[in-house]
Formats: C-alpha cells, sequence, structure tokens
C-alpha cells in the first residue's frame, strides 16, 4: 500500500504539489493523468524517495521512502521515461540487477526475449550506447523480471514501435493481480483496459479520482 497523506512539495516559489492526499491499495492499476507541470513526475519521484517534503507524509508497505528507501526498492519495478544515462556494460547492469534485487537473469533474458530483443548479442556494449528502443525494452523486461509488488511506469512506450508496445501490455496482463501498478501516461487509450482507476492532476493537486 501506498498511502499520501496532505503531501506539500516547493521548489523555491513554485508548488509541484499542493497538500495532495490518496492511497493506492494491492489490486490497483491507475492511470496517473495530467498536462506537463501538473505535478505528476513530482509525486512519483517523492514515492521513490528522491525528494523531501515541505509538508506531509508518505508511506510505502509502511515504510518511510527517504528513511528506508533501500528496503523500499527492493519491492518496487520503474520504468523511466527516458532511460538513465547508466555506463555500466549491459553485462554489468544485469548482474548488478541479479545482486540488489534477487532476480533471475533467466527470468530477465526472458521477458527481453518477449519484447523481441535479443539482448545477449548486446552484453558487452555498454548500456549508454543501446538505441532508446533497445534501452526501454531491456528496462521493461528486468522490471517484470524483479516480480514486485508495486511498477511504476512514466511514459514507458514512448520510444516503442507499435509491436513492441502490444508485447509491452502482453507482459503487463501476466501480472499478479494483487500488485499496484501506476502508469505516467498521455494516451488513456492505451491503458483503459489495464487500469481500474483513473486520476487526473492539474496545479499540483488531484482534481479527480474515479474508480473503474
Amino acid at each position: 500500500m501506498i498511502d499520501i497523506k496532505n503531501i506539500t512539495k516547493k521548489f523555491g516559489k513554485n508548488i509541484s504539489l499542493n497538500n495532495v492526499t490518496t492511497r493506492f491499495n494491492g489490486g490497483d492499476s491507475i492511470a496517473l493523468m495530467g498536462a506537463n507541470g501538473a505535478g505528476k513526475t513530482t509525486l512519483i519521484r517523492m514515492i521513490l524517495g528522491y525528494y523531501h517534503a515541505n509538508n506531509g507524509t508518505i508511506t510505502v508497505n509502511g515504510l518511510d521512502p527517504i528513511k528506508e528507501r533501500v528496503e523500499i526498492l527492493k519491492h518496487v519495478s520503474f520504468v523511466p521515461q527516458l532511460p538513465p544515462p547508466i555506463k555500466l556494460s549491459v553485462d554489468e547492469l544485469l548482474h548488478f540487477v541479479q545482486k540488489s534485487s534477487c532476480t533471475s537473469r533467466e527470468m530477465i533474458y526472458h521477458y527481453v526475449n518477449e519484447m523481441s530483443l535479443d539482448i545477449k548479442e548486446h552484453l558487452h556494449k555498454s548500456f549508454f550506447s543501446l538505441s532508446g528502443g533497445m534501452k526501454q525494452k531491456l528496462l521493461i523486461g528486468i522490471s517484470a523480471a524483479k516480480e514486485s509488488s508495486i511498477y511504476i511506469y512514466d511514459e514507458p512506450t514512448a520510444n516503442l514501435d507499435p509491436r513492441a508496445r502490444e508485447n509491452f501490455y502482453k507482459i503487463l496482463k501476466e501480472q499478479s493481480n494483487s500488485s499496484i501498478s501506476l502508469f505516467v501516461t498521455h494516451r488513456i487509450e492505451e491503458v483503459k483496459d489495464l487500469v481500474n482507476r483513473e486520476i487526473y492532476m492539474d496545479l499540483g493537486e488531484i482534481i479527480s479520482d474515479v474508480k473503474l
């Protein structure tokens, strides 16, 4: 469970989140929508422990995202909109994932193959040198193999071709119904068959929260 109570986050004089309160429970599959600057990414980053709140509290499975971030991230799969500038080789990245989250490399290979990418041919290349689509497919494969209780996807299909998007949605349908899935998206039509809740944000506030 992710419990968000009266969260306010300011960057200088700009208010990115304004007294936001909501709760995500196991089984929730949420489309988080809103214009650029609505506060969606800030909310995600606070759940992941990147930012301190000015006011309010967030707990993830009862834990503090700042103080207990390492423990929380063991149970979270996150696919960002823009792949991070990781300078490890693909092989080194997979080794790190295996050790840090006890994820099977064979399962990563399985899900990356489901994304129509033969990553074994690229093990000695740097992650940074891969194409945008290849990076995204690999990150999706890693997130699926981790079998987390919380999945967060920030515009994950931005670098994917239509076939890869179909493969991605196929993988999502195989995930546990007891997990939390949070999709930051501008394409509600792409995830409408996957979500049971739609949240719309604007100017740092939740404007609507509809259960489907």
